[in-house]
């Protein structure tokens, strides 16, 4: 079946998720699926395709800063009644247009409007610079009588610390004062508990003709075609700069000042071009590329990718590196900057409360009220498994596209602490594999918080007979990670000159492969088990995850075989992906965060696993999947999940109404699928990029690539595909580099 260009409208109530994200969140919540969503750095806003912010009701939209949401009611309506809404996109990210139109009004004095025979277009752009939201309300009559009427802006502020509006935390800590008129401005402001005051102020151009509350009446007069603008600022201040848990850098307006539509620009053109001719290929692989630029946050002068738009545009450790990841065929300079970055915030002791131990790399990072007053563990907070050893493959890869051990040497300290924290504080639940347990069950906000792998919610990990997984839990892909990590660094190792350190970490690193493919197999399942657990004992679902392992390259070549088998069957692949759980299995729900549903960096990593060990056309299966399924999502856009539910049952993906868009490695999904698909495979040292089986997706006879970067040297190919195959033609290169093209499997 090919793209479906309507937009899914099946929703679903999201199941049970970890409770450090729903606990406490009635079950009516507001979709999001449908959000319009708008960012510039550390700014961000979301409303519904109306335009409007709801003033009632349980909903995450608005607009937020530094975790704390500013805005929480924000809406329009002539003579009293809501606009119809014709069409809504923030496709330049920070910039959003609304098209409404009117309902069919009937004014006082009992003469009337028939419906769309008036036109406002809302334009908005969010400045990081002023940190503020910029409106522009145009106001055009298509009839040939005048009309006059009322046009009403209400807004609403209360301040919340962004896991209050998650459900996390209901207690109120500062002070909100009455709004108030100061001339012609509207001031909301708070006096928080942690010494920042902030402030919101709101001034309309030309100035309202009433003012009732926090509510602006325009008394709109509009001659036959004529329009008329207005304009509205939001502008957040905060009034004391705190260090909070960031080291060397402040949270003060002024540490955006860099962040401009200039510097997007900027970033945009130093990614690495690719064109299929205009097709629906380089539609999402742009619009990829948009979401990306728009998750690109500041931490003081640093920049990262954010994980996602509303929940959690902080720093995390898990996702910024995935994403980074899936980014260094594109742009290596993104991983320098995340690895230096998380190096800053290694952990340094032992800290139940925060699951900090030396050298480990966090988890998650939170600035807002509720961080500073210590009430919540993100300060950092370091409850991940996987971090620390993706943290060391990243260095790892890195290094394999440019070249250089400059970034090696200078995050020496960090990558020698990474390791050590492997080895002692890793494997110290279950000796032999990097495993956990949870430490901070006294944290109120981390009270559920038992599963530190990608799958993180509190019913992600379970056994065949639907029971939870029982702690220490050793993750079958973190093996893999590990693996890997050592691997990669026993490569550099090597490169400087430590012969005696290489070679420790090859032999642990064959060590763990031995075991693994022991200890993890099952063999009625005909793949690995998703974890071992408690004396032990294999948690034997069917899951996703071994397909991680694969990519890690951990994985014997039989048992690989046969694992992509199993994932690839029907109970396994939904059509569009494969799930995270196999809907055979006790615990399966195709609405489960993590039970059944389809995340597609999941999917990614799995076909990047499946072309390790030679399996092509699974790869392709699943990239034709997620491509067909990016049609149907709001702007062209894959969602950090969606539900479950076959393809051959629901011709349109499901939504799942609370998921991220856009998402980070949601986001790098697709242009990460592509070089898995085109096969690059970079050698940097010795000056040289290896192409391998080289692939080309379904409808695709021609893509060029230009602006390759390996080692010093920049390369543009063509892959062209005949009757014979997927060919590769070197069309410019820009310094020394051999390009090797094999088909061998």
């Amino acid at each position: 079946m090919g793209p479906q260009f309507s937009l899914a409208s099946q929703e679903h109530q999201p199941s049970q998720r970890d409770e450090t994200l729903t606990k406490g969140r009635p079950t009516d919540v507001e979709s999001l699926a449908t959000a319009i969503v708008m960012k510039q750095d550390n700014l961000f806003f979301l409303a519904r395709p109306d335009g409007n912010v709801p003033m009632t009701g349980n909903h995450g939209m608005g607009l937020y800063y530094h975790d704390c949401r500013y805005l929480n009611g924000y809406e329009l309506t002539m003579d009293g009644n809501a606009p119809a809404p014709l069409s809504a996109s923030a496709a330049e990210g920070s910039v959003g247009i609304f098209t409404l139109t009117n309902p069919p009004l009937q004014f006082r004095d009992n003469t009337t409007l028939d419906a769309e025979e008036l036109s406002i277009t809302w334009h908005r752009r969010l400045d990081s610079e002023k940190v503020a939201l910029l409106d522009e309300l145009k106001v055009e009559n298509f009839t040939q009588n005048s009309v006059q009427f009322s046009l009403s802006l209400t807004f609403r502020s209360a301040f919340e610390d962004l896991y209050t509006v998650r459900g996390l935390e209901k207690q109120e800590h500062g002070q909100v004062r009455q709004p108030r008129w100061e001339e012609e401005t509207l001031i909301f402001s708070y006096e928080g508990k942690d010494g920042i005051n902030r402030k919101m102020t709101i001034h309309t151009t030309p100035s309202a003709d009433e003012r009732h509350g926090t509510a602006v009446i325009f008394q709109v007069h509009l001659p036959p075609r004529q329009q008329r603008v207005f304009h509205l600022s939001l502008v957040i201040e905060e009034s004391k700069t705190v260090v909070s848990g960031v080291r060397h850098h402040s949270h003060s307006a002024s540490s955006e000042q860099g962040a401009s539509v200039h510097e997007e620009k900027r970033w945009m053109a130093g990614i690495t071009q690719v064109s299929a001719n205009g097709s629906a290929l380089d539609q999402l692989l742009d619009r990829s590329f948009r979401s990306l630029r728009v998750l690109r946050t500041s931490l003081g002068a640093d920049k990262y990718f954010a994980a996602g738009v509303p929940w959690f545009v902080t720093l995390f450790g898990r996702d910024s590196l995935v994403t980074a990841s899936q980014m260094m065929a594109y742009h290596p300079g993104i991983a320098e900057q995340t690895l230096r970055l998380l190096a800053q915030y290694q952990g340094s002791r032992e800290d139940d409360e925060h699951d900090e131990q030396p050298g480990k790399i966090l988890h998650e990072l939170r600035v807002g009220e509720l961080a500073n007053l210590k009430l919540i563990p993100q300060t950092p907070f370091y409850g991940t498994v996987d971090a620390t050893p993706l943290f060391l493959m990243l260095v790892a890869q890195h290094a394999l596209w440019t070249g250089s051990l400059e970034l090696f040497h200078a995050l020496r300290p960090h990558i020698d602490r990474a390791l050590q924290w492997l080895d002692t504080y890793g494997d110290r639940q279950s000796p032999g594999y990097v495993s956990y347990a949870s430490r901070t069950h006294k944290n109120r906000a981390h009270k559920g918080m038992v599963n530190k792998g990608w799958k993180d919610s509190g019913d992600g990990i379970v056994n065949d007979d639907g029971t939870l997984a029982q702690p220490p839990i050793a993750l079958v892909e973190v093996q893999g990670y590990v693996y890997a990590a050592r691997l990669g660094m026993a490569n550099l190792f090597e490169q400087v000159g430590e012969h005696a350190m290489a070679k420790r970490l090859q032999q642990q690193a064959e060590q763990l492969r031995e075991r693994f493919n022991r200890d993890f197999w099952i063999e009625s399942n005909g793949c690995y088990a998703l974890a071992l657990q408690k004396d032990g004992r294999p948690a034997s679902v069917v899951s996703s995850n071994p397909g991680h392992a694969l990519w890690t390259g951990i994985a014997d070549h039989d048992k690989a075989q046969r694992t992509i088998d199993r994932l690839m069957a029907d109970d396994m692949f939904s059509g569009w992906g494969v799930r995270t759980l196999s809907e055979k299995e006790r615990a399966y729900n195709p609405i489960g965060y993590h039970l059944g549903t389809v995340w597609p960096h999941d999917n990614s990593i799995l076909a990047a696993g499946f072309r390790r060990y030679g399996r092509d056309q699974e790869a392709l299966r699943i990239f034709q999947g997620l491509f067909d399924a990016a049609f149907h999502f709001h702007g062209h856009q894959l969602p950090e999940v969606f539900c479950g539910f076959s393809r051959q049952e629901y011709e349109i993906p499901v939504n799942y109404p609370v998921a991220c868009h856009p998402q980070a490695w949601a986001a790098g999904t697709l242009p990460f699928l592509l070089i898995t698909l085109l096969g690059l495979e970079p050698d940097a040292f010795h000056k040289r990029v290896r192409i391998v089986r080289p692939l080309l997706p379904q409808g695709i006879d021609r893509l060029d690539i230009k602006g390759l970067h390996v080692d010093r040297a920049s390369v543009d190919l063509t892959f062209k595909r005949d009757n014979t195959g997927v060919h590769v033609e070197v069309t410019n290169l820009d310094g020394e580099l051999e390009v090797e093209v094999t088909q061998a499997v």
